[in-house]
């Protein structure tokens, strides 16, 4: 008997000292819990409006990372009931919670009870693999005591709501709120805290949208385990359980997408993935106030024109700032959910008689005067192939002989405008344009003076602010961008270039007002302050144009169809385009 007991002795030892090597090399092998000091979780990053509007929010896991500080007591009493009712007074693992969940095992003679603490659910979720071992199961527990010794309860609680994920793309308490029940997690019903308290368990197969049997029954759960531990009262769980669960979830759209999809670009080209996971914030540009009445001005405007000609006709509208060239408004077309290609930066088309004032400019600049005459009568240039003659026409058909160039542009005569362009020089008129800011290539041809070149509407909407200033200006989509800490990665400056001296700024002035006054566009009249600006109609009326400005805003307003077909008959920019601008233009302040 005696060699019996040594040799159990050895066995007991045997298993001692192998569990101890088996800590022992468990503990050699763990992350640096330190770690969790610079915590910082992947987190949505959000696009403001200049009035304080959230326009957008991109992320790669749609997380908004809150202070545990933040959250109310009944969501952490909801996650504490379901989850782990000892977490309070447990030192990151629970032993009698594991005897429990063992002991319901096997009574049911399957898994339906788990053991894992909250520290040990978040130990795995930042630390392990989703692997299944023992091996993974003591690196688990060890962890959760490091964790424990280090953090407090409730910062530790903290950083497993905002590390969770709860299903339909949400990570973390804040971000699951908002999709389920389009608010913030501080305005959160006890029967919402218990419906995503009830989640953790498996999101898909509790989700209100996939089971909403299943979701209620787990609410339910949750909500007699908040009874029966006295965190609720008896009222509080009848209120919850009535509660109706959400029907959809609630993704966020864009506001005025085709601008945030175009500042999206340009942040991504030069931030790289961080704009989706680092939680910064970008205050943009874009008025809210003034988004909202584009949008409307521009679905009004197509709705008008489509009882006139057949359906399928796009339009674009872009406000720019004068004072420092910030895009407060950015139409891109009718729907972006249909089609993202944005017609006011993407696309080239020809900008027609809205080209012109980069021919009269020239010429104020060659030392001519808006009272000046110039010719209007029938004139032959030689053609773009040999042996070829072209001959612009009016588009009335008359011709008026010696008039003032501002009639000359009030009333958009072709001939008048290819002879000036003539004598200036179309290299000059080049010269001109791109002084002000078009950087498309324009051909060096005489039918570019009456808008023979593609540009785009930014830039010839931008171009026009040198005739309202003087200056050129750069278009820009944000005024700063500021880390998760808020501490400001960058600040957009303000830049622009001199166009033109203050003379020709004026003399450019009485043109344009000529158009509204006596010209193309007398219905901008009814706008009742003084505004500038001039129409534009490619010959088939394919484009329907109106470039104009105020003392604050340079808008342009382009109408058209993606497969460059007439918009309609007589569907000129006086006619398809204006009543657009006058709209937005009446409606701002």
């Amino acid at each position: 008997m005696h060699w019996l007991k040594l040799l159990l002795i050895a066995i007991i030892s045997v298993i001692i000292g192998a569990s101890g090597g088996f800590i022992a090399w468990n503990l050699s092998t763990l992350p640096e819990i330190k770690s969790l000091e610079g915590y910082t979780p992947m987190q949505s990053s959000f696009v403001y409006s200049s009035d304080g509007k959230v326009l957008a929010e991109f992320y790669q896991e749609r997380r908004n990372f809150i202070p545990h500080y933040q959250i109310p007591e009944r969501i952490k009493k909801a996650f504490i009931a379901v989850e782990d009712q000892r977490f309070y007074s447990h030192p990151g693992v629970d032993i009698i919670g594991i005897l429990r969940a063992l002991y319901n095992d096997i009574m049911a003679q399957s898994i339906v009870e788990g053991g894992s603490t909250i520290t040990q659910q978040l130990a795995k979720m930042l630390f392990l693999k989703p692997e299944k071992s023992l091996s993974r199961k003591v690196r688990e527990a060890l962890i959760s005591v490091q964790i424990e010794k280090k953090y407090t309860k409730d910062e530790i609680l903290g950083m497993y709501l905002n590390q969770a994920y709860f299903g339909t793309r949400a990570y973390g308490i804040e971000a699951a709120a908002q999709t389920y029940f389009d608010k913030p997690v501080r305005d959160l019903s006890l029967g919402e805290a218990a419906l995503l308290a009830g989640l953790q368990k498996a999101p898909t197969l509790y989700s209100p949208f996939r089971n909403p049997g299943k979701a209620l029954s787990r609410r339910q759960i949750v909500l007699t385990k908040m009874l029966e531990s006295g965190l609720i009262s008896r009222n509080d769980y009848e209120r919850a359980n009535a509660e109706p669960l959400p029907a959809k979830p609630n993704y966020r759209k864009y506001e005025a997408p085709y601008f945030v999809e175009l500042l999206r670009q340009g942040l991504e080209a030069k931030y790289g993935n961080a704009i989706y996971i680092s939680g910064i914030k970008v205050y943009s540009t874009v008025d809210y106030e003034l988004q909202k009445i584009a949008e409307a001005a521009v679905a009004d405007g197509i709705a008008v024109i489509e009882k006139r000609v057949r359906k399928g006709v796009q339009a674009a509208l872009i406000a720019i700032d004068l004072r420092n060239g910030h895009i407060k408004a950015l139409v891109g077309g009718n729907d972006f959910w249909e089609t993202q290609f944005n017609r006011a930066t993407m696309a080239l088309r020809q900008p027609g008689s809205a080209f012109k004032p980069f021919v009269y400019a020239a010429a104020l600049e060659d030392g001519m005067s808006e009272t000046d005459e110039v010719l209007d009568e029938p004139v032959t240039f030689p053609g773009g192939k040999p042996n070829t003659t072209w001959s612009p026409r009016n588009y009335d058909g008359e011709y008026r002989g010696y008039i003032p160039m501002k009639t000359a542009l009030a009333l958009s005569l072709n001939s008048a405008t290819v002879r000036l362009a003539h004598d200036v020089g179309i290299h000059n008129v080049i010269e001109t344009a791109k002084k002000c800011g078009i950087k498309t290539v324009l051909q060096p041809y005489l039918p570019i003076a009456l808008g023979a070149s593609d540009v785009t509407l930014l830039e010839l909407t931008s171009a026009y602010a040198a005739f309202a200033t003087g200056n050129r200006i750069y278009p820009t989509t944000y005024e700063r961008i500021i880390n998760r800490d808020g501490v400001p990665l960058e600040e957009a400056l303000v830049s622009s270039d001199m166009a033109f001296e203050p003379d020709i700024v004026d003399k450019m002035k009485v043109l344009l007002r000529a158009v509204v006054e006596a010209g193309t566009a007398t219905k901008a009249k009814e706008i009742k302050r003084p505004v500038y600006g001039k129409t534009g109609t490619t010959n088939d009326f394919s484009d329907a144009w109106f470039i104009g400005f105020d003392d604050r805003l340079v808008v342009g307003v382009w109408v058209g169809r993606d497969n460059h077909k007439p918009i309609g008959p007589k569907e000129a920019g006086s006619k398809a385009a204006l009543p657009i601008w006058i709209e937005f233009m009446k409606n701002i302040r």
